[in-house]
C-alpha cells in the first residue's frame, strides 16, 4: 500500500530524479499567488468537480499551506479511486523550512 504522506525530502528527491508525478495545490488562488512550488491549482472546494483531471498512473502529491487541507483532499481522493494520492507532510511551511527557504511562508 502507498503511504498516505510524503515528506518534503522524499518529494524533493522524486523531483530531482525526474520521476513523473502530478502536484496539485488545493489552496485558494490568492494563497497560490503569494507562494507556491509549482503544480496545478485546484481549490479544495472544487476537487469533486475535477476528478477527471487527476492521474492514477503516477505519484499524485497534494499540497496546501500546512498539510491539513491537503490531508483531507488526499483522503477524499483515496476514497474515490486514487490510491496513489499522497499528502505533502507539513505543506508549504515544511517545504520552506526544510527544502527551500526562498519559498515564502504566510
Amino acid at each position: 500500500m502507498i503511504p498516505f504522506e510524503i515528506s518534503p525530502e522524499e518529494f524533493n528527491e522524486l523531483r530531482k530524479n525526474g520521476t513523473e508525478h502530478q502536484l496539485v495545490d488545493c489552496r485558494r488562488p490568492d494563497e497560490f499567488a503569494l507562494s507556491n512550488i509549482g503544480g496545478e491549482l485546484i481549490e479544495m472546494n472544487t476537487i469533486p468537480q475535477h476528478l477527471d483531471e487527476f492521474r492514477d498512473d503516477v505519484p499524485l502529491v497534494i499540497i496546501c499551506r500546512t498539510g491539513s487541507r491537503s490531508a483531507m483532499v488526499t483522503e477524499f481522493l483515496r476514497r474515490n479511486g486514487f490510491p496513489n494520492a499522497r499528502n505533502l507532510a507539513g505543506g508549504i511551511y515544511a517545504w520552506s523550512n526544510r527544502i527551500d527557504p526562498s519559498v515564502k511562508k504566510y
